[in-house]
């Protein structure tokens, strides 16, 4: 397959080549290699009890996007780290400013470089806020994927002005900040809290879901917002299907995941990765990331 039928075919194309390349190795007795793709979580692996999600439901949900069926993705988890109780005590307290995030960073980039010695063709960052990707970006050679940067620049092929719904009030100064760095602000009429959240939110789906269609309404109706980004994928698309929220504010949601999942595809298919002249970095062994001098 050359990059013309890529860009010609999109995504669905290359899901309908990803069948067909299997269909021709399966008729020649052969079979397609396996792309695994790591979904990294942003804390390490806790008792259910603690957790957002089931692990292995939501990695059923992970590869019913994948376009090739030649895509796995593996949920994964960083190794444990001091601190680590950090984002259970803030998130019991809805003070979410992405204080976790920062302190799970080196444990982040080590199964980051771990991924890439074992095989992963690409690491996608599980948490909508992106923890851990430019670390990792200067560690890894393989495609190192942030859920957010990328559903911002996939709205802004689609519309001129975004808004972006977040779980608690206390992630709209990290979002703002986040979108400063990747020189974006501009195009984001608002950001705008849901308030819910915590351990149960799958018991609260319909709760959720309204909330959130209420919300979507009102600010693409202050802010002329023409697409809404919603980050806190452990509320959309984990708990409230995004495509339902369009239908019913005929306002246009993003699945953050998918669309992650798919890029992530498109840059194994066309051999792209982050630039090493805007992320160099060092040949160093994945020993060098757990020593200390």
């Amino acid at each position: 397959m050359d990059r013309r039928t890529v860009l010609h075919g999109g995504i669905q194309g290359m899901a309908a080549l990803g069948v067909a390349d299997a269909a021709v190795a399966a008729e020649a007795g052969g079979s397609t290699k396996t792309k695994r793709i790591l979904f990294l979580d942003k804390g390490p692996l806790r008792q259910s009890k603690d957790r957002l999600y089931d692990p292995t439901k939501i990695e059923h949900e992970l590869n019913s996007y994948c376009g090739s069926p030649s895509t796995k993705i593996e949920v994964g988890f960083p190794d444990n780290y001091d601190g680590s109780q950090v984002g259970l005590a803030i998130g019991d307290q809805n003070k979410l400013n992405g204080l976790d995030h920062m302190m799970a960073l080196p444990s982040l980039i080590r199964k980051m470089v771990w991924a890439e010695h074992n095989g992963y063709a690409a690491v996608i960052s599980s948490n909508t806020f992106d923890p851990g990707v430019e670390g990792g970006r200067l560690a890894v050679k393989i495609p190192v994927i942030g859920l957010f940067r990328t559903a911002m620049h996939t709205a802004l092929t689609l519309c001129d002005r975004i808004a972006i719904t977040v779980p608690v009030e206390s992630h709209i100064p990290y979002a703002w900040r986040l979108l400063r760095s990747y020189g974006l602000e501009k195009f984001v009429g608002d950001i705008r809290t849901i308030d819910i959240y915590g351990k149960d939110v799958a018991a609260h789906k319909k709760e959720i879901f309204d909330a959130t269609a209420a919300l979507i309404k009102k600010i693409s109706h202050d802010t002329g917002a023409q697409i809404v980004v919603p980050l806190g994928g452990a509320l959309i698309p984990y708990v409230v299907n995004p495509d339902d929220l369009a239908a019913a504010t005929n306002v246009p949601v993003l699945n953050t995941k998918a669309i992650a999942v798919r890029f992530a595809e498109s840059c194994i298919g066309l051999g792209m990765a982050q630039s090493p002249i805007c992320y160099p970095h060092a040949e160093l062994s994945e020993a060098d990331f757990s020593k200390r001098i």
